[in-house]
């Protein structure tokens, strides 16, 4: 672990200077050690202080690059402290490095710390805040170039990003704060544009993202976090809703081809970001409609299917072919997919259900479903599920809650779901768990099952034993222990077990790929850069993490298909300075909870419309209505844009 000779970071000094010894992890910086295979950083300066590994760092010059960039590359000029204040600071810094400073450069520097509150965003406040550190803790070496006694020693070189902490937080890194404003500013069109240069599907992740972008919100620490997922909802709805054609156009044809098996969120993005390069894309895909898990493990009433489809329509545009109905490993091999294009994209999602692990759950008895997943698919696809009068669903994520609420849908007089902890740890989203108890879905609390009951082969309840709650486990939930002696019967006509989906790779079995797999039954990718151990085979969503979220699978397929490229146009597999930039700051995490932000709260999150009651539940119609215009303006105006700047010097 690297030793900090100095660090101002979230105005704590550690000062090890004239000696002593601080490594990373003892002051908790979860700072990279070295900058892809390119050499050791050397120093860290960034929106929250100064960060130094090496004691021949020349923190003068570290500062006068870093906010030359900031001024040159990053400031928005779109407020006059931020342009200028930046501006002196870049001046009085090169002026010094130069040999052309002067005390008063000091005084000036020091100056605009009064200025820069006043800016219209934080980037430029933020940025100023290491430039301070830097004369403050370091004003002997400024004083030293002032009158000539020290020359420039720059780092082997600088990687600078900007970043937000919602930007961070977000899998796919969406520059947030732009297309909030644009949204502001009422130019729709150009919001939608900059959430695809990260994104492809906005209706989709407007509708069902669990939105981790909203947690690293720093309006959050005032009063509510920004609507950030519905704004994506608000740009998309605003295209298709007047009816524009989106205006995306590919490059000229590169003559490669690539196969990408899967048309879930993680397979149409890598089509959609590769078509754009030219390169000549098909999808293949075991179902009869795109979407993958959205299109048939979300009920239409969060995802309305002819937007899901819209969106695969869209990058069909581009030149995408799509062949329904065909599965890998039983109509076509990895080897032939292999001998026939010039890379491959496995985004086979996650559609094995795990088991519960009762008694009785493998005799195949009627009135026991496969699973969550398999039941939502069977009545998306109309393939004659039949729903009896009371279903018991076990399970507290999102699929558990939309296979209860489906339930209801579908004709059940009683919905019951189980699950073995509180309210308070259930996975699934909270707003999703009041909507179910407004369709009146009842729930069994710090339940578990131990046993189906069954007469004549056929369900007809489920033993439970009653849970409390002990000592956290390793996810941080206090874990559910039994209370002895305290099973009892819940009787149902059907049980459907939702407690989460494993990825089906039997696909692999019919050949050595040398594709490594995890003991959960994921592939395994290397460096960041999603390609298997087999070259040019790459993967991402959920068969290569797990089941997650759309907006992690729409990450994943992103990032594939900039290495792809890179491996078609190249021949090389490797990450970019932007891919190096994003692993580094989420790593380092760039929301800070305990931030006092300094500014009156009170302007509280505006809601979309919403149709409400136990009526709803009778029909599949869109719950959540789209947000109008006006209220999406108000609600943009709450976002704080909050960019920051960081930059590694690496020797």
């Amino acid at each position: 672990m690297s030793q900090v000779v100095f660090s101002s970071w979230g105005r704590e000094v550690v000062d090890n200077r004239q000696g002593g010894e601080t490594d990373l992890a003892s002051i908790n910086l979860k700072l990279a050690e070295s900058y892809l295979d390119q050499g050791k950083v050397s120093a860290f300066i960034g929106w929250d202080g100064i960060i130094l590994l090496d004691r021949e760092t020349d923190v003068v010059a570290l500062a006068a690059e870093y906010m030359k960039r900031v001024q040159e590359k990053h400031c928005c000029a779109k407020c006059s402290p931020g342009k200028r204040g930046t501006r002196v600071l870049q001046d009085a810094l090169a002026r010094i490095v130069n040999g052309e400073g002067k005390e008063q450069d000091l005084a000036s520097i020091e100056s605009v710390a009064t200025l820069l509150d006043n800016c219209k965003c934080t980037l430029c406040m933020t940025s100023a805040i290491p430039v301070f550190d830097a004369v403050k803790h370091f004003r002997n070496d400024f004083v030293a170039y002032i009158n000539g006694e020290k020359k420039p020693k720059t780092a082997k070189f600088y990687k600078d990003r900007v970043t937000a902490p919602c930007i961070d937080r977000c899998p796919a890194h969406i520059d947030i704060p732009t297309y909030i404003e644009e949204i502001k500013e009422r130019r729709h069109d150009e919001s939608l544009a900059t959430i695809r240069d990260y994104m492809p599907i906005p209706a989709v992740c407007g509708r069902v993202c669990p939105h981790p972008c909203e947690t690293g919100c720093r309006r959050a620490l005032v009063d509510e976090p920004v609507s950030i997922m519905v704004m994506k909802r608000v740009a998309s709805d605003h295209e298709w809703l007047h009816h524009k054609q989106p205006p995306m156009v590919p490059k000229p044809p590169t003559g490669k081809n690539v196969v990408v098996v899967g048309a879930g969120p993680a397979g149409l993005t890598c089509a959609y970001y590769l078509a754009l390069e030219g390169h000549k894309v098909k999808i293949i895909e075991m179902l009869e409609e795109p979407g993958g898990t959205v299109a048939v493990g979300i009920p239409d009433y969060r995802m309305p299917r002819p937007l899901l489809r819209r969106e695969a329509e869209i990058i069909e545009a581009l030149g995408v072919e799509i062949e329904y109905g065909v599965k890998l490993g039983q109509d076509v091999s990895l080897r032939e997919l292999k001998e026939n294009y010039d890379a491959v994209f496995l985004g086979t999602g996650a559609f094995k259900s795990k088991p519960m692990g009762v008694e009785g759950e493998d005799q195949g008895y009627d009135g026991f479903s496969e699973g969550g997943i398999h039941y939502l698919r069977a009545v998306a696809l109309g393939q004659g599920m039949v729903t009896p009068k009371r279903v018991i669903v076990v399970g507290g994520g999102n699929t558990a809650i939309d296979c209860v609420r489906v339930a209801l849908r579908e004709g059940a007089e009683d919905s019951i779901l189980v699950y073995r902890r509180t309210r308070a740890e259930m996975p699934a989203e909270s707003y999703e768990v009041d909507d179910a108890e407004e369709e009146n879905v009842q729930f069994e609390f710090l339940r578990n099952p131990t046993k189906l009951i069954v007469e004549n082969n056929k369900v007809v309840g489920v033993e439970v034993i009653k849970m409390e709650l002990g000592e956290p486990d390793e996810s941080g939930r206090r874990r559910p222990q039994e209370v002895p002696g305290s099973e009892y019967v819940i009787d149902c006509d059907m049980v459907i077990p939702a407690i989460g989906q494993d990825p089906d790779l039997s696909y692999l079995e019919d050949g050595d790929y040398g594709i490594e797999q995890t003991r959960w039954n994921s592939i395994v990718t290397h460096g960041g850069t999603m390609m298997t151990d087999n070259e040019g085979v790459f993967a991402g969503g959920d068969c290569e993490y797990g089941a997650m979220t759309v907006v992690l699978a729409v990450g994943h397929g992103r990032r594939a298909a900039r290495v792809m490229n890179r491996y078609l146009t190249e021949g090389k597999v490797y990450l970019d300075a932007d891919d190096a930039m994003e692993d580094m700051f989420n790593r380092f995490g760039v929301f800070d909870k305990n931030e006092v932000i300094g500014i009156s709260g009170g302007l509280h999150r505006e809601h979309q419309p919403k149709i409400d009651g136990a009526e709803r539940a009778t029909n599949y119609e869109e719950i959540e209505l789209a947000m109008p215009e006006s209220q999406a303006v108000r609600e943009a105006e709450r976002c704080l844009r909050c960019y920051r700047v960081g930059m590694v010097a690496v020797d």
